[in-house]
This record gives C-alpha cells, sequence and structure tokens, in this order.
C-alpha cells in the first residue's frame, strides 16, 4: 500500500490559516513551524503535517505519534517501524507519502536549470532526452523529482551518485500537473 496526499491550492497559504493550524499540531511541530520567517514556510510546515496525520489515520488506525529524525534527516514515526512515510514541497505544492515500505515523495515546481546543474545532476542520456523535449524544463523536473524521491526513500541524503541513482531497481512513478506547473515522483 501507498497512498499519496496532494495540496496545490497555494491560494490558501495566508497567514490566517496558519493561525488556524496552528492548535491543530502537537507543540514540537508548532515551535518547528514558527521558527519560519515566512508565511510559506510556515504554511508548508503545518500543512503536511495535518496531511500526513490523516494519511497515518487513514491507514493505520494511528491518532497520535511523535516524530524522529534519522542519521541523515529523514523523519520516521518513533516505535512504528511499520509505518513510511515522506513529505515533500514547493512553492506549487505539498505532497506526503504513507506506506508499509520504504518510500520516498519529492515534487518541484518547473523551472529554469543551468547547464552545469543540468551537467552536475544528468548522466548523457538523460541530458540528451531533456535538451530534446518539448518542454525542457518539465522533463528536467520529473527526472530531478525522481531522483530525489530515491534519496529520500534510501535516506541517505543525496549523495555523488546523482547520474546514475534511478539504474538501482528502484521503482518510481510520477505526475505531471501542467496547469499547476510542477512534478511529483514517488520512489518505492
Amino acid at each position: 500500500m501507498i497512498n499519496v496526499s496532494v495540496f496545490d491550492d497555494m491560494t490558501l497559504c495566508t497567514d490566517q490559516e496558519v493561525e488556524r493550524m496552528i492548535p491543530l499540531v502537537p507543540e514540537p511541530r508548532r515551535s518547528d513551524a514558527l521558527k519560519f520567517k515566512h508565511t510559506f514556510g510556515r504554511f508548508a510546515c503545518l500543512k503536511s503535517y495535518l496531511m500526513l496525520a490523516n494519511l497515518i489515520q487513514q491507514e493505520f488506525g494511528l491518532d497520535e505519534f511523535s516524530m524522529e529524525t534519522g542519521e541523515h534527516g529523514k523523519p520516521y514515526i518513533a516505535g512504528r517501524p511499520d509505518i513510511h512515510f515522506n513529505i515533500s514541497h514547493c512553492l506549487k505544492a505539498i505532497a506526503v507519502v504513507v506506506s508499509g515500505q520504504p518510500v520516498g515523495i519529492d515534487v518541484e515546481s518547473f523551472r529554469h536549470y543551468s547547464e552545469s546543474l543540468l551537467d552536475k545532476t544528468m548522466n548523457e542520456t538523460e541530458k540528451a532526452e531533456i535538451l530534446a523535449s518539448a518542454d525542457p524544463q518539465e522533463t528536467f523536473a520529473c527526472y530531478w523529482t525522481r531522483k530525489e524521491a530515491v534519496f529520500k526513500m534510501q535516506g541517505t541524503g543525496i549523495t555523488d551518485n546523482l547520474h546514475n541513482i534511478l539504474s538501482g531497481g528502484v521503482t518510481t512513478g510520477t505526475k505531471v500537473n501542467r496547469e499547476k506547473g510542477y512534478a511529483l515522483s514517488v520512489a518505492w
């Protein structure tokens, strides 16, 4: 089972909505949210937690949980090694995935990329496909979110294996929202 939740109505990203959500999350997450200087950071922190709590309640029947962080920053549910999850956000969307197996998720807005970033992050086949694409920014975002989702699933952080990370036999799925301008990938 892999359950994904996506929120992309960023018109709701307001100070009023942040104030409404603050009492709905436990104290550690509340403090984390309030560390952000800008409304978006606070909103994304709170909204992603509420999305996660909803998915965990739906899939595992768990109403309360404590999040911890692993060695490379990957979060986990304390005392519940059977629950795997991951969170991602960009200016266009917030995404959460929950599963009974290791998972990773990444969401990215379509954006311009430099040639040096392309060289650093993509192998020759991927670069050729991006450059030949009718929408190179979309294709770049699709590749990047797949790579990031794999790294997040593995819990290792971004390593030097950027060129070959997708050849490791990990399954990924990608969705594109052209209307809103983002790509989302899940790895499992």
